[in-house]
C-alpha cells in the first residue's frame, strides 16, 4: 500500500506543476495581449 500513496504524492506534485506553468503561460499570453493597444508600437517605417 505504500507504493500506491507514494505514486499517487508523485501525481499530485506533477499535475500541481503542470497546472502553475499553465496558469503563468496563461498570464504572460495575457500580458502580450495588453501591448498591441499601443499605436506607437505599430510604426513601421521603411
Amino acid at each position: 500500500m505504500g507504493f500506491f500513496s507514494n505514486a499517487i504524492n508523485t501525481l499530485q506534485i506533477l499535475v500541481i506543476a503542470l497546472g502553475a506553468g499553465l496558469g503563468a503561460w496563461g498570464v504572460v499570453n495575457l500580458l502580450e495581449g495588453y501591448g498591441n493597444d499601443n499605436p506607437g508600437a505599430n510604426a513601421h517605417v521603411r
